[in-house]
């Protein structure tokens, strides 16, 4: 009976786990790890350029090991563990679109390596040798695939959950862990393979695949958001909306040093609505104070004005 009630709940609570699983995210997974198996194949591995992560290291594992080892071998063999490493802190969903995420990458790289006709052994199908053009495709190419794994739940890389959990204990952003583990990979590539060049071509890649993921992530249309502290909030706020066609949050506040009463006009625009923005602001009130930060991501339950 005590057996039957534990695999009921058991039953319940992984029911319960995998309810907001959705098939949209493991289609755009797929993608993303398609899409990453070719920029790491087809650019970066056939010139022995690496990878950051998990995925540079496993293209250097499969180098200096035999044949039957390959890249798609090292990629589940080191990812997988860490994503079930990061379990309790990232959660079930994330666990599993990651391992998915992977999963397919792994898949990809093995049938372009192993089963279709194309050649990767010894230089890119279409760039050749050329180190540079290598680097730069490959690391835009595989930052897509990445970003999108990220962008719908999931991750390309246990790197990142090792970072998410170890960084704060080594006294590191995120960031910082996964630089210096990039940075630690590259220097054991230059000794083992007694060469610098490949390493130093990869931290281009590097950082091609990294901005490429900011804004596969963060979006292509670099919103603003501006807050404005003004003695005429009703007219700044009618000419901005007037201009615009957006809508405003009006936050009332108070002055520290001359303790007189403020308003806080809070908005969002567009990279190319700025220069407007200013000059509105400034058309109605010469004395405003505007801060202008970068957003990242919007998220609204409804279109209606603020």
């Amino acid at each position: 009976m005590n057996r039957f009630r534990i695999g009921k709940k058991l039953k319940e609570t992984i029911t319960a786990s995998f309810k907001h699983v959705s098939l949209i995210n493991f289609l755009f997974l797929s993608i993303a790890g398609i899409v990453n198996a070719i920029g790491v194949t087809i650019f970066i591995a056939p010139v022995q350029l690496y990878d950051s992560g998990i995925s540079g290291t496993s293209i250097l594992l499969s180098q200096i090991t035999p044949d039957v080892l390959s890249l798609s071998f090292f990629l589940l063999v080191l990812n997988i563990p860490l994503f079930l490493y990061g379990l309790k802190k990232q959660g079930r969903i994330f666990t599993v679109y990651a391992i998915y995420a992977v999963f397919i990458y792994a898949a990809t790289a093995w049938l372009i390596t192993d089963v279709l006709p194309v050649d990767v052994s010894v230089a890119s199908p279409l760039a050749g040798t050329d180190l540079f053009l290598c680097a730069i495709f490959g690391g835009i190419i595989s930052g897509i695939g990445s970003g999108i794994a990220i962008r719908y739940g999931g991750a390309m890389d246990g790197i990142e959950v090792v970072a998410v959990i170890c960084a704060k204990k080594v006294g590191l952003s995120i960031g910082s862990f996964v630089m210096v583990y990039n940075v630690l990979l590259y220097i054991i590539c230059g000794v083992v393979m007694k060469s610098w060049i490949l390493p130093l071509y990869s931290v281009v890649t590097y950082a091609a695949a990294s901005k490429t993921v900011d804004y596969i992530v963060d979006g292509l249309d670099s919103e603003k958001s501006a807050m404005i502290v003004t003695t005429k909030p009703k007219e700044v706020a009618k000419v901005i909306s007037d201009e615009f066609k957006i809508g405003l949050t009006i936050i009332e506040a108070k002055g520290y040093y001359s303790n007189e009463n403020k308003t806080i006009l809070y908005a969002v625009v567009n990279q190319f609505q700025i220069v407007k923005l200013k000059k509105l602001i400034q058309s109605v009130d010469k004395n405003a104070y505007v801060t202008i930060t970068m957003v990242s991501d919007i998220l609204h339950g409804s279109q209606e004005k603020a």
